[in-house]
């Protein structure tokens, strides 16, 4: 696991912001790609909720009472 003191992060530290932005964005497209194991487990995840939603086994709150506290802001 890297930590703030390894070396890399120097590194990082001196670059513009610009090649900085462009790193990131190259780190998040290799983060970002499709990992079947991960769809699978999120389906499965997403069939238990609706059928806890169906059988009135899992706590609800309205998109009025959602949407509300986002107007506020």
């Amino acid at each position: 696991m890297l930590t703030m003191s390894h070396p890399i992060f120097n590194q990082i530290d001196v670059l513009p912001d610009i090649d900085k932005l462009q790193l990131v964005d190259l780190i998040l497209s290799q983060l970002d790609r499709p990992d079947p194991e991960i769809d699978r487990w999120w389906a499965d995840e997403a069939k238990i909720r609706w059928q806890a939603y169906r059988d009135g086994r899992l706590d609800t709150v309205s998109y009025q009472e959602v949407m509300s506290k986002y107007r506020s802001l």
